[in-house]
């Protein structure tokens, strides 16, 4: 078990207006961007077919968890600060960074749920993927967890161990959903073909912040930072900025491709059932 206290209350690194402005402004435009995106999901599902509209759902669901983690990282980010003449000190209490894992932990399955959802693929295929999806990306996060929360120095390498286990799913995952979404184009309507090839390089993309993001917080530089050493804390602002980037992108901005890709094939189903006349 991990020490909480090294989650809640490590040292928080002092930042300059600017650092800690740009996260927090960040935090706040993520929540606004998670929020925006739920009501969109939420009220479109009545613009697609009666078949797609459950991957709208899930994926409306990921939106409003993540816009509910934000809003309480934000909140946890003000409180661990105090402004103190010409920058931000720590005010004593910690800055509680388990939200955004406890969010990952919820919507990465979700996000399998909803791809898998608007694909429509065969029923055993579906669950099979979504068996290895879900797994896979439960020991990503898991043990991603551990290498997150060390805030010492001394303790560089043993990050890196478990950011190099946590790569494993990581990459599987990415392999999986390459190589499904490449073999599903031959069955989905043309409408929909080219969407799923720009959901492919969206998610590859995007999931690529997720490491560098990880790294620029496991650098020795960020770790002395955390450990509360007065240096540069620019690795702890780029991975807070990197993480909240990549997740409005692969939420928020997958959540449109769903919805588009969702229409689509609503659209092609319609003309199948209603062909045109002359």
């Amino acid at each position: 078990m991990f020490d909480h206290v090294s989650v809640l209350a490590a040292a928080m690194p002092s930042l300059s207006i600017f650092q800690y402005s740009i996260v927090d402004n960040i935090f706040s435009m993520t929540v606004a961007t998670m929020g925006a995106a739920a009501l969109f999901l939420f009220l479109s599902r009545s613009s697609v077919d009666e078949a797609y509209r459950p991957a709208l759902m899930v994926s409306g669901l990921v939106v409003t968890i993540a816009c509910y983690h934000y809003f309480m990282i934000r909140h946890s980010w003000q409180d661990a600060y105090t402004l103190s003449g010409d920058g931000y000190k720590g005010t004593g209490a910690g800055f509680n960074d388990f939200y955004r894992y406890a969010d990952w932990i919820l919507t990465v399955p979700l996000l399998m749920v909803e791809l898998v959802a608007v694909l429509r693929l065969q029923a055993g295929k579906a669950r099979s993927l979504l068996t290895r999806l879900v797994i896979a990306a439960a020991l990503m996060i898991a043990l991603g967890y551990p290498g997150e929360v060390i805030t010492s120095p001394d303790q560089w390498m043993t990050r890196v161990i478990w950011g190099a286990l946590s790569s494993i799913p990581f990459f599987y995952i990415l392999y999986v959903l390459w190589t499904e979404l490449t073999a599903s184009l031959e069955t989905q309507p043309a409408a929909a073909r080219k969407l799923i090839e720009i959901a492919r390089l969206v998610l590859l993309v995007t999931w690529a912040v997720y490491p560098i993001a990880y790294a620029l917080g496991g650098t020795m530089t960020a770790l002395e930072a955390k450990s509360g050493g007065n240096v540069d804390a620019s690795g702890i602002v780029g991975l807070q900025v990197g993480y909240a980037i990549a997740d409005m992108t692969a939420k928020a901005g997958f959540g449109l491709l769903i919805y588009f890709i969702a229409r689509a094939k609503s659209k092609n189903i319609d003309h199948d059932l209603y062909p045109a006349t002359v």
